[in-house]
């Protein structure tokens, strides 16, 4: 991980969940920035505004407001338009999701991480681009359960009427004594493996589960908790740059966001591929 001097010119992009969720932090952090340093502010209201305020930052550097899901679409959208490398990022954290936000060592409360931005360093961070040119910042695990609907559904939509009678007929659905199968990607999964080209488990090693994690000795670390009878087994951990997952359908959740159903996915690291301010000191 490498310091890199950070910009004075701040773009500050307001993610419109942050705005509706908590609206006196994104007003606390916006005073603090525009206190310490030139700043533009930009009230995107939807993905395509987002992505053109981005687009339009010049030499400015963004600042995201907004929770994990805002971060992972700022990075995806600068990986795709293949800017990320020269693009570092801030994050003041607002909104229900800022477990990825915590890992990477963004404080979480407004003034905190707004003084962070402003007196902060840029490190560069490894992270994770898959065959379809997706990317995972803090953590892969395969496979996934799915959470309940409401906390999967985008918070943009959680005013809709419709909605919230959906999410009424949820509760009362699981106040009720269970009659469902198994939930998909619950149970042990049979998984090809292969980190670096090497074979580490075969189909015929039913697995529990398997999580990946960038930024480990330079690579990722692969741990691989194997099913068993009555105990848990004892998780088998690998580093390596390049991992490959293949096998029956199998979902994904990336960071905050669930993927597949795939039968066959490559995820590679990329070493210092993206920078975000982080408060002085923290290694």
């Amino acid at each position: 991980m490498t310091e890199v001097a950070a910009s004075d010119q701040l773009l500050v992009v307001i993610d419109p969940v942050a705005r509706r969720t908590d609206g006196e932090s994104v007003r606390i952090a916006k005073d603090v920035l525009s206190a310490g340093a030139a700043t533009k502010v930009c009230l995107p209201e939807g993905p395509e505004e987002f992505a053109r305020a981005l687009a339009r930052r010049g030499s400015r550097r963004p600042v995201v407001i907004g929770d994990d899901r805002a971060l992972l679409r700022t990075v995806s959208l600068l990986h795709r338009q293949r800017e990320l490398t020269a693009c570092g990022l801030s994050l003041v954290p607002v909104g229900g999701v800022l477990s990825l936000a915590r890992s990477l060592g963004v404080p979480t409360g407004a003034v905190a991480a707004a003084r962070a931005v402003l007196d902060g360093v840029e490190r560069r961070l490894d992270l994770l681009v898959d065959d379809s040119d997706g990317v995972v910042l803090g953590a892969l695990r395969i496979p996934s359960v799915l959470s309940p609907v409401p906390s999967e559904v985008p918070s943009e939509a959680a005013s809709h009427p419709w909605l919230r009678t959906c999410q009424s007929l949820v509760r009362t659905l699981a106040a009720r004594p269970a009659r469902l199968a198994a939930v998909p990607g619950s149970g042990p999964a049979r998984l090809r493996i292969e980190v670096d080209g090497v074979l580490v488990v075969d189909l015929d090693q039913p697995v529990e589960a398997v999580s990946v994690t960038p930024g480990v000795l330079g690579g990722a670390e692969v741990e691989i908790r194997p099913a068993s009878v009555g105990v848990e087994g004892s998780p088998l951990r690998v580093v390596g740059r390049r991992v490959t997952v293949s096998g029956a359908d199998f979902r994904y959740r990336a960071d905050s966001v669930v993927g597949g159903p795939v039968r066959t996915r490559t995820w590679v690291v990329r070493e210092g591929a993206w920078g975000l301010t982080l408060p002085p000191g923290l290694a």
